[in-house]
């Protein structure tokens, strides 16, 4: 059987690329964005009573996945790269229906220039991402606290990110312009290690991220089986 969803909404994230986004929703609490709705479906009256609830379930389509057929089997990032799973067991984005499920904080639902916004936080969603779906987190039957993963018990312990003086004095005069923490931001988001897990850190290879409206890139320090990551720039993002 075949289904055919219309998007609701776009998202538009702090996220411009897919390298660099949280693996998960909810690691980067101050990772912001906005869900544009689209009409029919831009009506206030559709979100009246959502104000009660803190957190919400978004359901998006995986668009930027050029990936067309799924497999059985595929290698998690959390694993390595160099072992397999199931693919219902993972949340892998190359799946038979290329939908994806997060749960991410409400921060308020707005009209703007004739248009209604759903602003969030603590997400994981690239700029573009279409959304079929937006229902609210309920606690008492969303919250399973005795659910087990075995695969994934914990979060990844976070690494050290090291932001050297001229680049925090950017970072605060971002904030004072925009009301964004970029220092915090940055440091969530890179604390998650975004580099593949099969490679090993290179300390003379620089990285980079387009996040906001920034060129984020960075190195690797490494120290025998200990590594941190040092930010080497800030640049505006070149058309």
């Amino acid at each position: 059987m075949d289904f055919s969803f219309p998007a609701i909404g776009i998202v538009h994230s702090c996220f411009k690329e897919k390298f660099g986004i949280p693996r998960q929703p909810g690691l980067a609490p101050l990772a912001e964005a906005e869900i544009e709705m689209l009409p029919p479906f831009d009506d206030l009256n559709a979100f009246d009573g959502l104000e009660g609830a803190t957190h919400l379930w978004v359901q998006f389509v995986f668009h930027a996945n050029k990936r067309e057929a799924w497999k059985a089997k595929i290698k998690p990032p959390r694993l390595g790269g160099n072992k397999t799973l199931g693919v219902f067991a993972t949340r892998s984005p190359t799946r038979p229906a290329p939908i994806g499920l997060s749960v991410v904080r409400l921060r308020g639902v707005i009209a703007r220039e004739g248009k209604v916004f759903v602003q969030i936080s603590g997400i994981d969603l690239l700029e573009g991402t279409p959304v079929l779906d937006i229902k609210p987190y309920v606690p008492y039957v969303d919250c399973v606290l005795a659910a087990e993963n075995s695969f994934a018990p914990a979060p990844p312990a976070p690494i050290a990110v090291d932001i050297p003086a001229q680049l925090m004095a950017f970072c605060i005069a971002y904030w004072k312009k925009t009301g964004t923490d970029l220092a915090g931001l940055i440091t969530q988001v890179l604390q998650q290690d975004p580099r593949p897990q099969y490679q090993q850190p290179d300390p003379e290879r620089v990285y980079g991220m387009k996040l906001l409206d920034l060129d984020v890139r960075w190195q690797y320090r490494v120290d025998q089986a200990n590594y941190s990551i040092y930010l080497t720039q800030l640049l505006p993002q070149l058309d």
